[in-house]
């Protein structure tokens, strides 16, 4: 039997989501922890995940078996929303083809009538349907110190988005096939050039920095930490659209789809603990103050294919927590929106977190994050609230976190290993 042409369009999007992983504006990596309470950090950071989160923190007051030294090696996340299904739509489509192109439809014409109306039907169905793929990779670690603490964080981040798009082309031809004769059916070719295709835009963020940090003696007596992250940055974005006759997986490798571009960045932060004990502790971040912005390639402007930008503006997010030995409850909020890149939301997440500590050994985390520009009417999936939850063990020195992730569009998970004391 031939390899038809819609067998490629599965193929298509089946090979795009496996090649992710060596590639849509990814999410800022985080640590296990934050990511297990709401994507929370700015004000309740450990030292080795400041970098990360608000480098002024690796100088805020800490537990004591925290305050010293702090190692993240590594941590890793991911994220996967489809919430069309489109993965379990392709494996339908497939079977249907399989079973039309197998069909003796000489003898059977009314069954090959039915499963060109079920293929039509399925196609329409899958047509600007999306599926997603995030993935964050983290090392880190600090020495906080009684004058200057010091920090070095090393971290990428990745979301590749699939989409399929019908053509109406297409959807005519399976259509004539719904009430063709006997004789049209048997010498249908599925195998044609059709005009349907698949569409994968991905982008990629990594970092290389030394953070910097320390407490500056306020006129009341009080202390506020404030804090540098000098980086490296290099954006990449990866397009690639194809139409189903003409797609082949060897055209991943090609350079023509891919963009990139590097330069130097700062993040800058602070902290203020205040309270009768400092259990009370406020923060604010500004990540990425020098604007960047980067093109996506556009190779295939007559399959529909626009130039997209990804844009890493600065990002500003405030929090503040309450913290003793055996509990930290935290808010923050994002006080700028983050532009969507491709298939996607605007983010700006208004978050909540908690964690409860069992003398050091256990810690249970939860938290809930809300997308305040979520938007139904975007190009994509939406991002709209998130659960989060996770624990934390603490055994002889080394350290072991684990955080989900749940909505009605992602599912996620996060591991990390590290040490403090």
């Amino acid at each position: 039997m031939k390899t038809n042409r819609l067998c490629k369009l599965s193929l298509a999007i089946s090979l795009s989501i496996a090649t992710t992983s060596a590639l849509a504006s990814p999410q800022a990596p985080i640590s296990a922890r934050s990511f297990a309470m709401g994507g929370t950090g700015v004000a309740v950071a450990h030292p080795s995940a400041a970098p990360l989160a608000n480098p002024a923190m690796m100088a805020a007051p800490q537990h004591d078996w925290a305050d010293d030294f702090g190692l993240m090696l590594p941590s890793v996340n991911a994220r996967f929303a489809d919430e069309e299904e489109v993965v379990d739509q392709i494996d339908d489509i497939q079977d249907v083809i399989d079973e039309f192109q197998g069909l003796n439809r000489t003898s059977n014409p009314e069954e090959a009538r039915r499963l060109a109306g079920d293929l039509r039907e399925r196609l329409n169905n899958f047509d600007r349907d999306t599926v997603r793929v995030d993935a964050g990779l983290g090392i880190a670690f600090a020495i906080p110190t009684n004058s200057i603490s010091v920090g070095f964080v090393a971290d990428g981040a990745i979301r590749a988005t699939v989409r399929g798009k019908l053509d109406p082309d297409d959807d005519a031809f399976l259509r004539e096939l719904e009430t063709a004769t006997a004789l049209e059916l048997a010498t249908a070719d599925l195998d044609r050039d059709l005009k349907s295709r698949g569409r994968i835009l991905a982008s990629a963020v990594a970092e290389v920095g030394i953070s910097l940090a320390t407490t500056f003696e306020l006129n009341n007596g009080e202390q506020f930490q404030f804090g540098v992250t000098p980086k490296y940055v290099e954006l990449r974005t990866f397009q690639y659209t194809e139409t189903v006759s003409g797609f082949e997986d060897d055209d991943f490798d090609s350079d023509e789809f891919e963009t990139e571009k590097s330069g130097f960045n700062l993040d800058i932060g602070a902290a203020y603990a205040f309270g009768e004990n400092r259990e009370w502790n406020a923060g604010v971040v500004v990540k990425n103050l020098i604007p960047m912005e980067l093109d996506s390639a556009q190779a295939r402007p007559l399959l529909g294919e626009e130039k997209r930008t990804l844009e890493l503006n600065p990002m500003v997010t405030a929090a503040i927590a309450h913290k003793s030995d055996y509990h930290v409850v935290t808010a923050e909020l994002d006080l700028t929106k983050k532009k969507a890149f491709g298939f996607e939301d605007d983010t700006q997440w208004l978050a909540v977190g908690a964690e409860f500590d069992a003398w050091r050994y256990a810690q249970l985390r939860a938290g809930i994050r809300h997308n305040l520009a979520s938007n139904s009417d975007n190009d994509g999936i939406e991002e709209d609230t998130q659960f989060t939850a996770g624990l934390g063990l603490n055994v002889l020195g080394a350290r072991l976190d684990i955080g989900a992730l749940y909505s009605s569009a992602d599912v996620g998970a996060a591991i990390e290993l590290g040490t403090a004391f």
